[in-house]
């Protein structure tokens, strides 16, 4: 049987130098390992001379306590090994990072907040393939870019530890203030350079980002909708005489927050429709350009996108979109993780769940809906179809590394798929239900991808 993972025994410094590795014969023989030479060992950023002594009838690795801190390592740990011959290096790992904003340490069962689950389901997939995780922010990196403060998983509880550079860093920065960060973008240029780290899901997007770098493309046309970056007032008007609806999305918002929806009454006045916390809050103006007036305090502060109003499908009346978790596979490549439809509430006409949107599967949301049989024929797979016709123009486009897309897709009455946004940041409870005895879909692909990237 083909060996690809090794258990790691940590032995003190009397019984084992730094310098010398025990390993399991077998494995030394499969990975054709050169015995009693000097070779380099590699965890993530952390690089170490050493000689491997093979060991009859044993199946582990057995390495010195220092070497083992040194590495962030604890015994017991299970880890993926690949010796390349051509520079004499034997790797271990992957070592996987996640990059978020803020810790803890006060509460240590829950050092992450909300996310905690989702870091804890990551550790138990990484253990599965053979790989580590750990998790730090900004203020985590040590002097150098040497390795960072972060945190790990052991002996059934989150411990700090100090860690390599990882191989993979996944950019988990809830907020484009944190990631704009001279000193978070000096560190992730820097590790790409000196470590060869591979960093996905690197930046936010904006709206006006994504539909300016797709419009070109023949074959995306067809999904969207007119947009454009609102500046001015004849841009407001030319769409609004163009469309009886269009919407206006703050480019950096997300989770709904400061959506308008802006109609044309049959009086000829407008009615914009403002998405709250609490609900929508309506406003009539008599003009077009008070209207405008009253947006001019938001645009100082916030760019908007101006985008044509879709009739979406309905259940009950209340609108419906899909939100499609686009992500790279084991071999690099773009699949589906997961579609899932989300139905607004009765107080908002966004369909987000921070708006108390409701989920429901794309078959349920189809059949509720008045699409004629015709229209609902492979409606799903033209929303795959879509999802990944738009995920790999996002990485044509945008010269940027992502691992996983969140791609918001919207079915009119005629059965037309269309694209509302791309969300690189998808988040980690939006899609399946975190499940405290099973590592999701969307966890494992993660992995697997960091395993793709890193070489194991």
């Amino acid at each position: 049987m083909s060996k690809t993972k090794v258990t790691l025994q940590v032995i003190s410094s009397g019984i084992l130098r730094e310098e010398v590795l025990m390993l399991g014969e077998a494995y030394v023989k499969q990975w054709k390992i050169p015995v009693n030479q000097p070779l380099t060992l590699r965890f993530g950023s952390f690089k170490h001379h050493v000689t491997v002594v093979p060991v009859p009838r044993y199946d582990g690795l057995r390495m010195n306590h220092v070497l083992a801190r040194k590495m962030g390592l604890q015994s017991g740990v299970t880890l993926r090994a690949v010796y390349k011959s051509a520079s004499h290096t034997l790797c271990l790992g992957p070592l996987v990072g996640v990059m978020i904003s803020r810790d803890r340490p006060d509460t240590p069962d829950k050092p992450f907040g909300q996310i905690t689950l989702f870091c804890k389901e990551l550790v138990d997939a990484c253990q599965a393939h053979g790989a580590v995780a750990c998790f730090f922010t900004p203020e985590q990196i040590l002097d150098q870019y040497s390795g960072v403060q972060g945190w790990v998983y052991a002996n059934g509880c989150w411990q700090k530890a100090t860690m390599p550079i990882p191989d993979v860093i996944n950019n988990r920065l809830p907020s484009r203030k944190i990631e704009n960060k001279p000193s978070v973008q000096h560190f992730m240029k820097e590790v790409k350079l000196r470590h060869k780290t591979h960093i996905f899901n690197e930046k936010f997007l904006d709206k006006t980002e994504v539909f300016d770098a797709l419009q070109p493309d023949v074959q995306l046309q067809k999904y969207l909708p007119e947009s454009h970056l609102l500046r001015s007032f004849t841009t407001l008007k030319t769409m609004c005489a163009r469309y009886n609806t269009v919407f206006l999305k703050p480019a950096r918002g997300s989770l709904g927050k400061g959506i308008v929806r802006v109609s044309k009454l049959p009086d000829n006045t407008y009615q914009a429709m403002y998405s709250t916390v609490n609900g929508t809050r309506r406003q009539s103006f008599s003009s077009l350009l008070k209207l405008f007036s009253s947006l001019s305090g938001k645009m100082k502060t916030n760019s908007y996108q101006i985008q044509q109003g879709l009739t979406l499908i309905e259940n009950e009346k209340r609108p419906v979109d899909f939100r499609a978790l686009v992500q790279k596979n084991a071999t690099g490549k773009w699949t589906i993780t997961s579609i899932v439809a989300r139905v607004a509430s009765n107080q908002h006409f966004v369909s987000n769940l921070a708006r108390g949107g409701t989920l429901s599967t794309v078959k349920e949301a189809i059949t509720s809906s008045e699409l004629s049989s015709d229209s609902r024929t492979d409606i799903y797979v033209r929303l795959q179809r879509a999802a990944l016709d738009i995920a790999r123009g996002v990485e044509t486009y945008i010269p940027l590394h992502f691992g996983e897309l969140g791609i918001d897709l919207a079915v009119d009455e005629h059965g037309r798929v269309w694209l509302l946004e791309v969300n690189s940041k998808p988040s980690k409870s939006d899609n399946t239900p975190l499940n405290e005895s099973k590592i999701r879909p969307s966890v494992r692909k993660m992995v697997e991808y960091a395993r793709h990237l890193a070489g194991f």
